[in-house]
């Protein structure tokens, strides 16, 4: 430890504002798989079960409803958030294992999803890549064994 007193272990949560709530939840849900933790139909908040994560709290994706207020005093937005190359979001990595992966491919071509695929030599990572439909990209990553 350090003289903050404190060590970040894992990360807890990540949230979109979303322009298209309803497309995001199918997304996420459909085509990536992830289990929600609450009603996916409230129209207004919607929590991804993504791992375990650390000491009780469970590692999320939350989808919120750009014009609504939420947690940590965000407030609501009259437009529509920026995504792609205009958005503060560089891309979504998911972690799964590396046998997975030409199963990822494989569910992408029969839903006719464009994806592409890069790898990452000097740490040992392979990533699939396509975008979500708000426009952020998603990856699915994986560590060489």
């Amino acid at each position: 430890m350090s003289q903050r007193g404190f060590t970040v272990r894992a990360l807890g949560e990540i949230s979109i504002r979303c322009i298209d709530l309803d497309a995001m939840v199918a997304f996420y849900r459909d085509v990536i798989g992830l289990e929600p933790m609450n009603d996916p139909e409230n129209g207004e908040i919607v929590f991804y079960r993504i791992a375990e994560g650390f000491a009780g709290h469970t590692a999320v994706l939350a989808l919120f409803r750009h014009d609504i207020d939420s947690a940590g005093n965000t407030r609501a937005g009259t437009e529509p958030p920026a995504s792609g190359p205009a958005s503060s979001l560089h891309h979504l990595a998911l972690s799964l294992h590396w046998e997975e992966q030409d199963a990822v491919i494989a569910w992408y071509e029969t839903l006719e999803m464009e994806y592409h695929v890069e790898t990452f030599p000097w740490i040992g990572w392979r990533g699939v890549f396509t975008k979500d439909p708000d426009g952020n990209s998603v990856e699915l990553v994986a560590k060489e064994p």
